[in-house]
């Protein structure tokens, strides 16, 4: 089984040159040209900043970031932009990808992310989930009461 096999950052990197395929081959409508197209960088670079931030917060409370081995998480972290998505970095990732969809600027480019937010819920996030449920019993199923999935 693939799940949390494969590297969070190897499905975006998959899905970049998906959108990038599809926006050289496949051009639906291109709504956005340059030098609009470029404030996709800048979205791409926030998103960037906002998954350090969420990185840090997890070296702040000496526990694993490791995507590949969540049992290894010692304790919850729940501050910082964990209040508000219980995945914030996995949502970091979503918004560098509608970062560089914008930049590339046709509309095939976007048919990916619903794609890519599917394929991170099955293979990564759900069996997270269930491991800290396991591991951290009813203060993790009060974080999921009180904090969205995605946001």
């Amino acid at each position: 089984m693939l799940k949390t096999k494969i590297p969070p950052p190897i499905y975006v990197l998959i899905a970049a040159g998906m959108m990038w395929l599809l926006d050289k081959y496949f051009p639906l409508y291109k709504w956005l040209s340059k030098p609009l197209s470029t404030l996709g960088l800048v979205i791409i670079g926030v998103a960037i900043i906002l998954d350090l931030w969420s990185l840090f917060l997890f070296y702040q409370a000496k526990t694993t970031p490791n995507p590949m081995k969540p049992s290894n998480t010692s304790h919850l972290v729940t501050d910082g932009l964990y209040r508000f998505s219980r995945n914030p970095m996995y949502l970091g990732l979503l918004v560098m990808l509608s970062g560089w969809a914008l930049f590339l600027g046709s509309l095939s480019s976007w048919s990916m992310l619903p794609l890519f937010v599917w394929i991170l819920n099955k293979q990564q996030i759900v069996p997270e989930e269930l491991m800290l449920m396991d591991k951290f019993g009813q203060e993790y199923r009060n974080y999921q009461q009180r904090v969205r999935r995605w946001i």
